[in-house]
């Protein structure tokens, strides 16, 4: 069984246009195994139910964004080691700075292609 086949992801993104986005890049990934919710607080609720290997979150988004979850998800013992790649399109050189200080894996730039999500997703966890 390969990694791609393996690895078990969730998706956080408000923007239903957004989320469309990364699943269909991880579909033409061949990377069926993920899941999907709209926001932060949704994502720590069903990681509080459900273990993944990967977070692919996006930065801006109401309520909590990216590095609050990140926050979150790294201060609790079942989910600190759990990746995490967030999705930015913010310019601002900190927003990236404070998601490696808080143990962020690696950082998706908006616009993407499948390509890139792969490029991303393979430095965390090696060749897919």
């Amino acid at each position: 069984m390969s990694l791609r086949d393996k690895l078990k992801i969730l998706v956080v993104d408000d923007m239903a246009v957004s989320r469309g986005l990364l699943t269909q890049a991880l579909d033409q990934l061949n990377i069926k195994n993920y899941d999907y919710v709209s926001n932060g607080q949704e994502a720590i609720h069903y990681l509080s139910r459900t273990p993944v290997h990967l977070v692919i979150s996006d930065y801006n988004m109401p309520q909590m964004d990216g590095l609050g979850l990140l926050r979150a998800i790294r201060s609790t013992a079942s989910t600190a080691k759990t990746g995490f790649i967030m999705v930015t399109g913010s310019e601002d050189a900190r927003v990236i700075q404070q998601g490696a200080q808080l143990g962020m894996n690696n950082f998706l730039k908006k616009p993407f292609t499948a390509a890139n999500l792969r490029e991303c997703i393979e430095k965390v966890f090696g060749r897919l």
